[in-house]
């Protein structure tokens, strides 16, 4: 396991403006091979780092690091990259392209890779993964996307949207999506709304909050795994993911036309959208596949959301996770 920060330099982005002296943090694990051919890069998704999203990777996790040379690079934003809490100058709008564009260079002039042989993501990571596809087509063999889309659809950008609308009400706010302090009240009623979103109707009306996470009631397990959550992270950092969000779309190159940019992605692509996701439905990827050259589509059956697609402490989802995404690798 290796971490370091990769420097850029002044970075444009596409939307207007500049990163200035940008720097990529990452983190990886297993052992680069000799040819350089078994690279799995595994983007962060919304709020991530690499510390909190290492969990699955292990021998016996869904990616193997005695197989694969996998490599985090951290999103910007997330607090170790460069990100809109530590910088004023930071750009209003940073794409996942941008990201994107940044992890190739880290990939190519860091580590010397030549191909790509996986881009693997969940969530806002499953769009870089996408995106990977889309931006780099002769580069990336596989791309694995998890919960997750080549666009963000009309419904999930009204989410997000209530989601901005929230932190910019904060009396904190300067309008600018920075804060001159903490927005305590604002993040909390952000976290109760995403928890809405983030699991099903039936995750709730199950119980699993008290059954398999063992919180003692609702009002517990809302302020553990949501408000606290939330509380430990920037709001401006928060702002400025929920724009990168909002804004992803593989087809801005091709004038918006997404099949266009779907038929030229060259990878084999699998898609595991979850039975109830909220954000990333699985009809989205069922529209998406009949554009797509080489892909196919697995279903997770849960009840657990979103959060199906990061099992993490959720034995038959994160079973189901493993055997599908190891068994695709290797064939």
């Amino acid at each position: 396991m290796t971490t370091g920060v990769f420097a850029l330099g002044d970075l444009p982005v596409e939307r207007g403006g500049v990163i200035r002296d940008a720097k990529l943090s990452w983190r990886t694990y297993g052992t680069l091979s000799p040819a350089r051919d078994n690279v799995v890069v595994y983007p962060c998704s919304y709020g991530a780092t690499h510390q909190t999203q290492d969990w699955l990777i292990g021998r016996d996790g869904v990616l193997d690091p005695d197989r694969w040379f996998v490599v985090i690079p951290n999103m910007f934003s997330n607090g170790l990259s460069s990100s809109a809490s530590t910088d004023p100058g930071f750009p209003p709008l940073v794409t996942m392209a941008d990201n994107v564009r940044a992890q190739y260079r880290l990939l190519t002039e860091q580590f010397g890779v030549t191909r790509v042989a996986a881009a693997y993501g969940f969530s806002m990571g499953a769009g870089q993964a996408y995106h990977w596809a889309a931006l780099y087509p002769d580069f990336v063999e596989r791309a694995i996307v998890v919960c997750g889309s080549a666009r963000t659809s009309v419904h999930n950008r009204v989410f997000l949207s209530g989601l901005l609308r929230i932190l910019e009400a904060a009396p904190e706010c300067d309008g600018r999506g920075r804060f001159s302090a903490e927005p305590v009240a604002a993040k909390r009623a952000f976290a109760h709304v995403y928890a809405g979103w983030g699991l099903s109707q039936d995750f709730y009306r199950a119980g699993l909050f008290e059954s398999v996470l063992g919180a003692p009631d609702l009002d517990t397990y809302l302020q553990t795994d949501w408000v606290d959550r939330f509380a430990e992270g920037a709001a401006a950092d928060q702002y400025a993911q929920a724009l990168t969000w909002l804004a992803a779309d593989i087809s801005t190159s091709y004038d918006g036309d997404l099949p266009a940019a779907l038929g030229a992605i060259t990878a084999r692509v699998l898609l595991m959208p979850s039975a109830t996701d909220l954000y990333f439905r699985t009809a989205d990827n069922e529209l998406e596949l009949a554009s797509l050259r080489k892909a196919e589509l697995v279903e997770i059956p849960s009840i657990w959301g979103h959060r199906a697609g990061a099992p993490r402490g959720i034995p038959a989802e994160l079973d189901f996770l493993r055997w599908h995404v190891r068994d695709w690798l290797e064939n």
